[in-house]
């Protein structure tokens, strides 16, 4: 049995994993995109795209799931505000991974954005 096995574990601690999906996905929806390695953007649009799916009906019930997930108000809003409305007609898909040609400088890891989709 899967019990308690992520997809990707990150080589990190549930908590540290946990934190570091907050604060990624925080950024996407802040800034639209982000760079970082390739396991970490397939990690987090997972969890990007279950919230953006709960966005695009607001109700009080799903703000409330969402602050749980993601406890910060500013998120919550600009999330319930801009980004659930403009996915409203769209299914799923609603992040793009774009790979990058060359690894990072100190131990030339995979590296990829991670963009929302226009």
């Amino acid at each position: 049995m899967r019990h308690g096995n992520h997809k990707y574990k990150i080589g990190t601690t549930p908590a540290h994993r946990q934190a570091l999906m907050r604060n990624l996905a925080i950024e996407i929806v802040k800034h639209g995109k982000i760079k970082t390695t390739i396991t970490k953007c397939k990690a987090v649009r997972m969890f990007v795209e279950k919230i953006i799916t709960i966005s695009k009906t607001d109700t009080l019930a799903n703000r409330r799931l969402v602050a749980s997930k993601i406890p910060n108000k500013t998120f919550v809003q600009k999330l319930f505000a801009e980004i659930g409305p403009k996915f409203k007609d769209r299914n799923g898909g609603y992040t793009r991974i774009v790979r990058l040609p060359d690894g990072r400088v100190g131990d030339n890891s995979s590296m990829a954005f991670i963009s929302l989709v226009d």
